[in-house]
C-alpha cells in the first residue's frame, strides 16, 4: 500500500468566525440604538437633550423656568419699588417723573435718587447670594455664609477703621471691604486649619473670629463723635440710602468678572458634594478648587459689604431657596443671584414705605432672617449638604 492510502490527507482548517462587530445584527424589527441614541436616557430627569446633527445640548429646563420667573418677579419687584414712595409722591406722579415728563424735582427724586438705588440694590443682592451659595457649598453647611464665618464682619471693620479721625463722618472707599473680608478670611482658613476644612469647625472659628472683628468695631465707633459715630452707624447696619450709579459701577464691573468664575466654580463644586478622595477620583485639583472658590467668595461678599454695607440673612437664605426652586441636584449659581437681587430690592423697597422713617434695608432683612434662621435649624436644612 502506497503512502497515500495509508496515510488520510491532513483536514482543511477551518475559517475564523467573523467578528461580533461584523456579523449583521439580528432582524429584530427595529435599529439598534448607540450610545449617541441613549444619551438622553441617562440625562437628569429635570433636563432635556436637544440635538442637531452630530452636536448635541443638554438643556436643564427646570433651571430655565425657574430663572425665568425669579426674572419676572424681579421685575416687579423694580416696578414697584419705582413707584412706591415715603414722601407721599403718588403713584400718577412717580410714574412721570419715570418718563421725564413730571416737574424737574419729581424727575430728580425718581431718576437720580430711586433708580440708582434700585440698581444697587439688585447687585448688592446678587453679589451676596453667590457668595453665600459659594460658601454654603465649599463648607457643606447651610448656616456657613460670609455672615456668619467673620468675612462681612472683617470688612466692616476696614471701612468703619477708615473714619478714624475723620470730621465728615463719611466712610471709606468701597475697596476696603474686599481687603477686610480677605484679611478675615484669612484668619479663619488660618485658625479653621486650612481650606479644606468643612463643617461646623469653620462655623465655630469663624463665629469666632466674627465676635472678636465685631467688638473692634463697635470700640472704635464708639471712640468717635457723635457726628461720625453716627453716619458709621447708619451705613455699619446695611442701608442703600444716597447710593446713585457711581457706587454702583465698580460692583457691576467686579460682577462682570466674577460671575462668569463663579459659573465655571459651580459647575465643579458639584463633584465635592460627594467627597474629596472622589472629587480628585474624578480629575480635580481640590485644594485649588477650594482656594480659588473661597476666594471668589471672599471678593464678592466684601465688594458688596463695602458699598451697601453688612446686610444680613440675604447669604444665608438666597442659596437655599435657590436650592428649594432648582433642585438638589445643582450648584444653584444663578439662582442664588436672582433670590439675592430679589430679596435685597424687596427689602429697601418696603423700608422705605413701611414706616413715617426710613428703616435701613440691613434691619428689614434682620427681621426676616429670625424667623428664617429659625426654621433652616429645626426644618433640619443645615444637616444637608449644599
Amino acid at each position: 500500500m502506497t503512502d497515500r492510502a495509508t496515510h488520510p490527507a491532513p483536514a482543511t482548517p477551518e475559517p475564523a468566525p467573523a467578528p461580533e462587530a461584523a456579523q449583521p445584527a439580528p432582524a429584530t424589527g427595529r435599529a439598534t440604538a448607540s450610545p449617541r441614541a441613549d444619551f438622553g436616557s441617562v440625562a437628569p430627569s429635570d433636563s432635556i437633550v436637544l440635538r442637531t446633527g452630530t452636536l448635541s445640548w443638554l438643556l436643564p429646563y427646570r433651571a430655565a423656568l425657574v430663572s425665568l420667573g425669579l426674572s419676572a418677579v424681579i421685575a416687579v419687584i423694580v416696578a414697584l419699588a419705582t413707584l412706591a414712595s415715603s414722601t407721599g409722591m403718588s403713584v400718577r406722579a412717580s410714574l412721570n417723573g419715570l418718563l421725564g415728563t413730571g416737574d424737574p424735582l419729581t424727575v430728580m427724586l425718581v431718576q437720580d435718587f430711586r433708580l440708582p438705588r434700585i440698581v444697587v440694590g439688585l447687585l448688592v443682592g446678587a453679589a451676596l447670594g453667590i457668595a453665600g451659595c459659594l460658601t454654603q457649598t465649599l463648607a457643606g453647611n447651610r448656616l456657613a455664609t460670609p455672615d456668619v464665618i467673620g468675612v462681612n464682619e472683617g470688612a466692616t471693620a476696614a471701612v468703619v477703621a477708615s473714619v478714624v479721625g475723620s470730621s465728615t463722618a463719611m466712610v471709606g472707599d468701597w475697596w476696603l471691604g474686599p481687603l477686610g473680608a480677605a484679611g478675615a478670611a484669612a484668619l479663619v482658613v488660618l485658625c479653621a486649619g486650612g481650606a479644606g476644612t468643612r463643617g461646623y469647625r469653620v462655623l465655630v472659628v469663624g463665629i469666632g473670629v466674627s465676635t472678636v472683628i465685631g467688638a473692634v468695631s463697635d470700640l472704635v465707633m464708639s471712640r468717635q463723635n457723635d457726628n461720625t459715630a453716627g453716619g458709621v452707624f447708619l451705613w455699619s447696619v446695611g442701608s442703600l440710602s444716597g447710593r446713585d450709579y457711581g457706587v454702583g459701577e465698580p460692583l457691576a464691573l467686579c460682577l462682570l468678572v466674577l460671575v462668569p468664575l463663579a459659573l465655571v466654580a459651580g459647575r465643579r463644586l458639584s463633584v465635592l458634594r460627594f467627597d474629596d478622595d472622589m472629587a480628585a477620583a474624578l480629575g480635580l485639583n481640590v485644594p485649588l478648587l477650594r482656594g480659588l472658590t473661597l476666594a471668589l467668595a471672599v471678593a464678592l461678599a466684601g465688594v458688596a459689604v463695602g458699598i451697601g454695607g453688612p446686610i444680613t440673612f440675604v447669604a444665608l437664605a438666597s442659596p437655599i431657596i435657590a436650592t428649594q426652586l432648582y433642585g438638589p441636584t445643582r450648584v444653584p449659581i444663578v439662582g442664588s443671584a436672582l433670590a439675592g437681587a430679589a430679596l435685597v430690592a424687596a427689602s429697601d423697597a418696603l423700608g422705605r414705605v413701611v414706616a413715617p422713617v426710613e428703616i435701613p434695608v440691613g434691619v428689614v432683612t434682620s427681621v426676616l432672617g429670625g424667623p428664617f434662621l429659625l426654621w433652616v435649624l429645626f426644618g433640619g436644612s443645615s444637616s444637608r449638604k449644599a
